[in-house]
């Protein structure tokens, strides 16, 4: 694996595209391995909300490198790496997505990067170290290992398997429960796998229907979103149970479950 410095010299040609999904596939190998020499691990709000060493060393290795080779864009990671934009453009870190499934030896984890402007998306990449692969989605195409991504198919929720999240404290919450079993009950399975950037990636791959969970975080959200969309498909924000959902899937099962919720987009 590359140092930091001989990163940053070999990309200091590339383009955004390429320093991204490259940048995601330093950042996941990173974390792969430090796991494999043992980690040291921190409570967030819960027990299930932790953050690593491999987190923490990850985002910083994405912050340098970015400093060094887009200064004038700003910043926003999950683990506190932050710079304000002189660019207008801001990247999006999720240095590992999954990091609960992550410390405990399930290889369903990635890191994720987004490029914004704005309120838009210019684009983004994930790369899931376990299984090698790195979605990227640049100038209106999604790619997987560099193979455009065939364009979503049309279907209902009730032929499509829904990948979700639902934390057991907003399990007790009457009004956020009820929203999720209008939507969830109604899907031809139900999958809670615990990394969205992975859920979404394979969402825009065709491997799963639908994505909804509420309350997402800008680097659990936007990375996949702009997957999603770049393979045809739909990526909104439903207000409703007195949160906001994220939802993604194809165009006619995000009208399905958007419905189903009952609240405003």
């Amino acid at each position: 694996m590359p140092t930091s410095r001989e990163f940053i010299r070999a990309h200091s040609s590339s383009t955004d595209a390429e320093l991204a999904a490259a940048l995601v596939t330093h950042a996941g190998s990173l974390a792969l391995r430090m796991r494999a020499a043992g980690l040291e691990t921190d409570y967030k709000t819960s027990v299930s909300d932790v953050v690593s060493d491999a987190d923490r060393a990850a985002e910083e290795f994405v912050a340098e490198a970015l400093a060094a080779l887009r200064p004038e864009d700003g910043i926003l990671g999950e683990e506190g790496a932050s710079r304000d934009s002189r660019s207008g453009r801001v990247w999006v870190i999720d240095p590992v997505d999954g990091t609960f499934n992550f410390l405990q030896g399930s290889d369903y984890f990635c890191s994720a990067v987004a490029l914004t402007r704005d309120d838009d998306i210019l684009l983004s990449a994930v790369h899931r170290p376990a299984t090698d692969t790195t979605w990227v989605a640049a100038d209106g195409t999604a790619t997987r290992n560099g193979e455009p991504l065939a364009p979503l198919p049309e279907a209902p929720l009730q032929e499509k398997g829904l990948a979700t999240y639902l934390h057991p404290t907003s399990m007790r919450d009457d009004a956020i429960r009820e929203t999720w079993l209008r939507a969830a009950r109604d899907a031809a399975t139900v999958r809670m796998l615990g990394a969205g950037s992975v859920d979404l990636a394979n969402i825009a791959s065709g491997q799963l229907g639908a994505w909804l969970q509420h309350s997402v975080a800008d680097w659990d959200w936007l990375p996949g979103k702009a997957l999603v969309e770049a393979a045809g498909g739909a990526a909104i924000k439903v207000d409703a149970g007195g949160v906001t959902w994220c939802v993604a899937g194809n165009r006619q099962i995000v009208e399905d479950i958007a419905a189903r919720l009952g609240g405003h987009v």
